[in-house]
């Protein structure tokens, strides 16, 4: 085919059809190569309408073309721009390195996309139907673009290296053989990934890829009910922000920025579960207003995450599990109807400096937050939410926390232990109220005193005992160490005897209680 056509070849070769020969003069002068209708029904690239031969052009001359095409006319930078051509076989540019610029809008391709291990400086895909772009360790100098193209069978860049910007938006992209419907693991993007209103049918697998900056999943729908996971990222870095919220439709609505008035507003869902296990994110992680369909047995897996901000700002899932274990985080923005139910929850060295809730979060719907995230007694939890609080300044909910603790802990413990617990709750309330303490006192001396007045009791020996007073006798019998010099002096008979002796018994309890109190605030400062 190259034959004959040299530096200064003016005329394209003679084996071309008219369709080709037209993309020949338009690649020299670097034009675009427009061969659409005009008609919107059948320049639909996605539609069923026939493209005949005066739309089409063979893929191995486009490939001839980016690969070894004539040189520019003079005064041009030669360049691919097709609109609304059809590309019949398949286009193989396997390991090669293609120096013009490529940009392809409202095309067909009739077979797939092969761009495993090649160079190009920008690739823009526009609005096309491709097959399945296969493209493992392509590496781009520039961006690659693929808004609004569908891929009935799905995606792969493993390993590939995008040198700005990556663009997913509004792509429809169906899985592979192996499940997946866009397979990214090790992928590098050296700007932003922007995959808004994506519809990814099947497994978006990023593991371990690297974003320079951003990745936008605003307003997709991630969809895979054939495996466990609809989103698998462990071990992704993203250098900012990760967002899976809101996106604005329409030709007002602009990515990143508040919708305009009026905008319609898709949110971020994902029916599979969805894995962001040993993630690194510089900025935030952003799930406002997403929405999550899990089965009983998928999970939003959040284990060993790190990032300054998590927004957990979503729809309550139904089912399924949030698994938060390990996970770093600075700031924790939530709300209550955010989080799931107890057994749901899993939050094992969760880690978080200050709370933001959003919208009213009191401190009993945060003790059943607490509560729901293990099923078994875990000290853990309930001793960050209190630092937290204690960091705060709202030391008096910091001690509520703890005495949920306790609480909580007493259910786990032998019957023995769980009624020595409730002595502690009910008198000083585990010491993170002492003032109990002194109310029980004042209550047992009144009614003791009262209780001995009624009666005279003979003394052990005449002439060696104290005047009879009630209340000193009372006080004496409930304060087990210091010594009144009341008790031993009378005779308790009867029912005195075992009011007596339960007097000395209440005052152990309240004394042992109080020592365990104080220990333990003494441990906490």
């Amino acid at each position: 085919m190259t034959e004959g056509v040299g530096p200064d070849a003016g005329e394209p070769p003679e084996d071309l059809t008219a369709a080709e020969a037209g993309m020949w003069q338009a690649f020299r002068n670097g034009s675009v190569y427009d061969l659409s209708s005009g008609d919107t029904v059948v320049d639909d690239p996605h539609g069923g309408h026939p493209w005949g031969a005066e739309r089409t052009v063979r893929a191995r001359v486009v490939c001839w073309l980016l690969l070894d095409g004539p040189p520019a006319l003079a005064g041009r930078v030669s360049s691919l721009k097709l609109v609304g051509v059809r590309i019949s076989g398949t286009l193989d540019l396997a390991g090669g390195t293609v120096v013009p610029y490529v940009e392809m809008r409202g095309c067909r391709f009739e077979r797939d996309v092969l761009l495993p291990e090649a160079r190009f400086t920008t690739v823009r895909l526009v609005d096309c139907a491709i097959p399945r772009l296969e493209a493992a360790r392509l590496h781009t100098e520039g961006d690659l673009h693929l808004p609004r193209c569908r891929f009935l069978g799905g995606i792969r860049l493993t390993d590939a290296r995008i040198g700005t910007d990556l663009l997913l938006n509004q792509a429809i992209v169906h899985r592979d053989r192996s499940g997946r419907s866009i397979a990214a693991d090790g992928l590098t993007v050296g700007q932003d990934l922007q995959a808004e209103m994506l519809e990814s049918h099947g497994e978006l697998s990023l593991r371990s890829a690297t974003i320079g900056v951003s990745l936008s999943l605003r307003g997709a729908r991630l969809v895979n009910p054939y495996t466990r996971l609809a989103l698998n990222a462990p071990q992704l870095t993203v250098e900012r922000s990760l967002y899976l919220t809101p996106a604005g439709v329409g030709a007002q609505a602009r990515s990143g920025m508040t919708p305009a008035r009026g905008t319609r507003i898709q949110r971020f869902e994902c029916q599979g579960g969805v894995r962001l296990d040993d993630g690194r994110f510089g900025d935030a992680v952003d799930f406002e207003g997403a929405g999550f369909t899990f089965t009983d047995e998928q999970e939003l897996s959040l284990r060993r995450v790190q990032t300054p901000e998590l927004r957990f700002l979503g729809e309550r899932p139904a089912r399924g599990k949030v698994v938060l274990s390990g996970a770093r985080v600075v700031n924790l923005m939530d709300r209550a109807d955010s989080w799931p139910g107890p057994g749901r929850l899993h939050m094992g060295g969760f880690t978080y400096e200050n709370l933001v809730p959003r919208g009213p979060f009191p401190l009993a719907l945060r003790l059943r937050w607490v509560d729901a995230a293990s099923a078994e007694y875990n000290p853990e939890p309930y001793e960050r939410l209190a630092a937290v609080l204690r960091e705060g300044g709202e030391d008096e909910d910091a001690r509520e926390v703890l005495l949920a603790k306790q609480r909580r802990r007493r259910e786990s413990l032998p019957p023995a232990a769980k009624l020595w617990g409730y002595a502690q709750d009910w008198t000083v309330a585990y010491g993170y109220r002492p003032g109990r303490a002194a109310v029980w006192m004042a209550v047992l001396w009144a009614c003791g005193s009262l209780a001995f007045s009624r009666a005279n009791h003979p003394p052990l020996k005449s002439g060696e005992h104290p005047a009879w007073n009630p209340a000193l006798f009372a006080l004496d019998l409930l304060l087990p160490v210091i010594d009144l010099g009341q008790v031993g002096f009378w005779q308790m008979r009867g029912g005195w005897q075992w009011l007596s002796a339960a007097f000395i018994l209440l005052g152990w309890v309240l004394a042992t209680t109080v020592a365990a109190g104080a220990t333990r605030t003494l441990r906490r400062t």
